[in-house]
């Protein structure tokens, strides 16, 4: 009798492990589903910023050309000589060379010139970064308390 019984049992004990091993089956299907889903959406994601970026790099690139054609037609509508056509020449000239960096550079190259310059300089650009925050609290203090 107790072989007739152990019979059943190991069968019973094969068919109870069928359905968990199905379950793991179907789990790891769906933890990799879930995964390829996860992956998906981080490369749209990356593609989306790419495009943002290169969208803000067009726009600055666009400004840079608008601000170098400012500085044409000022240096060539205003006084060449005396003080006057000195300053506005000195203007026009600063207003073509900012239009022509923004212009190259783009918003990529203006942001990496900025970590250089915060990495060569990282005690100005500190006391720089305090005084613009105090300046700024002041200001929203000064705002929120009605003076």
């Amino acid at each position: 009798m107790a072989t007739a019984m152990q019979t059943p049992k190991t069968k019973e004990d094969h068919g109870g492990n069928q359905p968990l091993e199905k379950a793991k089956e179907a789990g790891a299907r769906a933890m990799d589903k879930a995964k390829e889903a996860v992956a998906a959406v981080g490369e749209m994601a990356g593609q989306t910023v790419s495009a943002v970026g290169k969208e803000a790099d067009d726009l600055t690139a666009t400004a840079g050309r608008d601000i170098k054609k400012c500085g044409d037609t000022l240096g060539s509508r205003s006084p060449h000589s005396g003080l006057v056509g000195h300053a506005s020449q000195a203007l026009a000239d600063t207003l073509k060379d900012s239009g022509h960096y923004l212009e190259e550079a783009k918003l990529s190259g203006m942001t990496d010139d900025f970590t250089k310059l915060i990495q060569q300089n990282p005690l100005p650009a500190v006391l720089i970064g305090m005084g613009v925050g105090f300046v700024l609290g002041r200001a929203c203090g000064a705002n929120s308390h009605g003076y």
